[in-house]
């Protein structure tokens, strides 16, 4: 009987390993990426789970060109959401380790440990569905990216997909939609600002609703970009000093309060703004520092995605 049920159960394994195998084989090339001028059409959800097309790439009213992202923008996010960032190659095995040890410990399954690479692969190719298929196929498209594509271009594909509001993807869209102004003349406050929400966007950093916990995070976000020499003393007290300028969300958030409803987009179609490149593709130097931050509290170690 215990012969039979083992049997059954590697067959059963080996059945399912086959499946993953073929579905593997079915994924497309990330080469197609290294392509700039390409514009391909995604799928992205809005907050009521159903799906709309959307364009990555140039033809992209609010697409934003690496040199075009402050660099406070790229080290906010890489800071907050993947400090290993210029480290790993897709995959952050400390990161994992490091999850399931807290998830054990607080008997949950709240902590990820996503990289910046795996959530772009998810974003760009895969379902929001949560299965063992769905989350292989995100490791390997995950380390498929890293080999073919630069570091400055995984970010830049990362910031022009990254959902922040109600079908509001990309900090270009984003920019607009809080700011009223293009990506690229985003102030550091502002960068962290939108980082700050990615955590959760819909529900627990959804400033619709916890505008002081985003607020709070962002300040968080600004200390690490000090601490890390993003900023200048001088930039963060000044950054730290003032709030950024949403008075059109505020309006919204009141109304939402009162509507009980999603608000969608209604930002300018203005082309986004161009700065010199920094360095390449834009891509900020692998030298800058990227240690971890030293103080911990519930926003520093907030819920990934």
């Amino acid at each position: 009987m215990i012969k039979r049920i083992i049997i059954t159960f590697c067959l059963f394994i080996s059945s399912y390993l086959a499946y993953i195998a073929v579905s593997l084989t079915g994924l497309p090339p990330v080469s197609e990426l290294k392509e700039r001028k390409l514009t391909r059409e995604i799928q992205v959800r809005d907050w009521h789970g159903e799906y709309h097309p959307f364009l990555l790439g140039p033809k992209n009213r609010d697409w934003t060109p690496s040199n075009s992202i402050p660099s406070e923008m790229k080290w906010a996010v890489i800071l907050a959401e993947d400090a290993n960032f210029y480290k790993h190659e897709g995959v952050d095995v400390k990161a994992i380790k490091k999850a399931i040890k807290h998830d054990l410990e607080k008997k949950s399954l709240a902590r990820g440990a996503s990289t910046i690479t795996q959530q772009t692969a998810k974003n760009i190719y895969l379902s929001r569905e949560k299965t063992v298929s769905r989350k292989v196929k995100e490791l390997y498209l995950a380390l498929r990216m890293e080999q073919e594509l630069t570091k400055g271009r995984i970010i830049e594909l990362y910031l022009n997909v990254v959902e922040l509001g109600p079908m509001v993807y990309g900090v270009g869209h984003a920019s607009r939609y809080y700011f009223g102004k293009p990506a690229s003349e985003m102030t550091p406050r502002e960068c962290a600002f939108l980082a700050a929400m990615l955590p959760g966007p819909r529900v627990a950093y959804n400033p619709y609703r916890n505008m002081s916990k985003v607020l709070r995070r962002s300040d968080l976000i600004l200390k690490l970009l000090n601490s890390n020499r993003v900023l200048s003393e001088e930039e963060y007290a000044a950054a730290i000093a003032t709030a950024p300028n949403i008075t059109g969300l505020q309006k919204k958030v009141e109304a939402s309060i009162v509507k009980e409803e999603i608000f969608t987009n209604q930002s300018s179609s203005v082309a986004p703004a161009s700065k010199p490149a920094k360095t390449g593709d834009g891509e900020v130097a692998k030298d800058s520092p990227s240690s971890k931050p030293t103080e911990k509290n519930e926003d520093e170690n907030a819920v990934k995605k």
